[in-house]
């Protein structure tokens, strides 16, 4: 039988090694390593249950454990923590009105520096009996949602209130370009004279096509699958308590983001802030 199984491996060009071969039976040490990684991911995931294992590894980098995306992706994939993504989208835009729309002028364009570029949007959110809007702006350099509003109505009202809670907390400069849709509650006189008081540039998306204010729709996308579908709002109330939570603790403060070296979007402006006003950083740091 050896004999049999030997002439096997030379016929088929097998070293003659592979026949001893034996898996290495992994120690008590290794296993429970591996059982902390796993707790260490799964308390990772009931925090942020749609990060992907690129984030989960990040995540792991920053709380000072070194270890490969690849191995995280696996003990991910067999302990059943890996996210599943689920894709909606719903027009909520009223195009059809009789105001004055304007150019694109966002297009192609890069940001270099925060409140350089507003972006503006709405979106809906399901309760048991109806729906409830939320009107955001984002700060495209930092991805920050510096000014948000809820309400029971889609108007012109629930975007103003964004607006002026994003002039409150940001005072933009002079030529800070507001991005929006072609929506009536952008597009009404109230809206455009309040950002032409503050002198924004005002720009819009061509009509009908969301994919113009990508990264808005990315940041709902998230909103959704990490925070909207994994509660049931029954009332308003309900959405006006966790949809600030996660905005201004969640989102804003600890959510990594790849597209900012893995840092939240508070980290991204202090350390923006830090590089501008390095001697100001030293103060604070030794008071």
């Amino acid at each position: 039988m050896v004999q049999t199984i030997r002439r096997g491996c030379e016929l088929i060009n097998l070293p003659r090694n592979s026949y001893y071969y034996r898996p290495k039976e992994r120690s008590l040490a290794q296993l429970k390593q591996e059982a902390d990684l796993r707790d260490l991911i799964e308390t990772i995931v009931l925090e942020f249950p749609r990060y992907g294992y690129r984030r989960v590894t990040r995540a792991l980098h920053r709380q000072g454990l070194r270890v490969n995306h690849k191995r995280v992706l696996r003990v991910m994939r067999q302990n059943d923590l890996l996210c599943r993504p689920r894709r909606r989208w719903v027009k909520t835009t009223q195009s059809d009105h009789r105001y004055p729309v304007f150019p694109n002028v966002i297009r192609n364009l890069v940001s270099t520096s925060i409140d350089q570029v507003w972006l503006a949007d709405i979106t809906y959110i399901r309760i048991l009996t109806a729906f409830v809007y939320l009107a955001v702006i984002l700060d495209m350099h930092s991805r920050k949602t510096v000014g948000y509003a809820l309400s029971s109505r889609v108007d012109t009202e629930l975007t103003l209130r964004a607006l002026k809670m994003a002039l409150t907390e940001r005072k933009p400069p002079r030529g800070c370009i507001h991005h929006s849709d072609q929506g009536v509650q952008y597009a009404a006189h109230a809206y455009v004279d309040l950002l032409r008081e503050h002198r924004f540039q005002i720009s819009m998306s061509r009509r009908g096509n969301p994919f113009d204010n990508a990264m808005v729709e990315s940041f709902f996308k998230t909103l959704k699958s990490e925070e909207v579908y994994l509660w049931e709002y029954e009332t308003l109330a309900d959405v006006e308590k966790r949809i600030p939570y996660f905005i201004e603790e969640v989102y804003n403060q600890k959510r990594l983001h790849s597209s900012l070296g893995y840092l939240s979007p508070n980290e991204f402006e202090q350390m923006l802030s830090e590089k501008q006003n390095p001697i100001r950083s030293c103060q604070i740091t030794l008071s």
